[in-house]
């Protein structure tokens, strides 16, 4: 049985769980592509690895267990998906016109704009994310503002009604959300119910809001719903989302970008 403690994953099947793992969430059909095997193959090995607890399956393709690290310690967090966080990164950073005036959000994909924003000139950037705050302090060309309030240690964020009226003091063109999961209504979760008026104040300051987040996030469970999906003008990820979010995002007439 797979699930027995001497089994491991042939190299086909290994080849296939470094492709899963790289891009968050694929299509058997496209399994198969890469991996140059008929899709019965690939259905036959996705339900070896399945019952190994090392993807779990939706219709018509497979992710990553949903108990994978996400919500792990920052450091963690940080080193998940860094590929696709890099590239979602850079999409959003030549989206952003020069000149702007930012809201930037909690999560690693966040931090990783922020980072990718150190080469562009003329910002404006308002963010509770001391993550963040410390990235932009050696962009000379960017004004910062960080929002006070209680220092959140798991992320350091700040949090309360102080941070609330801080951010709520500032009116600017985009808010920029990162997000621990979406679940399949497209409410965006939290493991933390305080983190919802924070996110309101940012949604309702700008004039757009974008979320950032890899594809594994998407059909992602979390225990407190902090914001929606509907309230975005625009979402980066790294490869298309699992149904039913294509249909959703065309729905709420939410523009998707997958990053090159």
């Amino acid at each position: 049985m797979p699930s027995s403690p001497s089994w491991s994953p042939n190299p086909r099947q290994q080849s296939l769980l470094d492709e899963v793992k790289t891009r968050g969430a694929v299509s058997v059909e496209r399994l198969a592509q890469r991996l140059d095997v008929t899709m019965q193959t690939v259905r036959r090995d996705v339900q070896r690895l399945a019952e190994a607890g090392l993807l779990t399956r939706f219709h018509g393709g497979v992710s990553l267990p949903r108990e994978a690290p996400s919500v792990g310690a920052w450091k963690e967090r940080q080193a998940l998906y860094a590929d696709a966080k890099a590239r979602i990164a850079r999409s959003v950073a030549a989206a952003i016109p020069e000149g702007s005036t930012l809201m930037l959000g909690i999560g690693t994909t966040v931090e990783a704009v922020a980072r990718e924003l150190l080469k562009k000139p003329g910002l404006t950037v308002v963010t509770h994310n001391l993550h963040v705050a410390s990235l932009l302090s050696e962009h000379t060309q960017c004004k910062v503002h960080v929002a006070g309030g209680m220092l959140r240690t798991r992320d350091s964020a700040m949090e309360g009604d102080a941070t609330v009226e801080y951010l709520s003091r500032f009116k600017v063109d985009i808010a920029i959300l990162g997000t621990l999961g979406i679940d399949a209504d497209g409410s965006l979760r939290d493991r933390d119910l305080r983190e919802e008026a924070v996110t309101h104040a940012m949604v309702t300051q700008a004039r757009e809001t974008w979320v950032v987040a890899d594809v594994s996030k998407f059909g992602q469970p979390g225990l407190a719903q902090v914001g929606h999906l509907k309230h975005a003008r625009r979402v980066f990820t790294q490869a298309l989302p699992p149904p039913p979010f294509p249909r959703l995002l065309q729905d709420w007439d939410i523009a998707l970008t997958i990053a090159p």
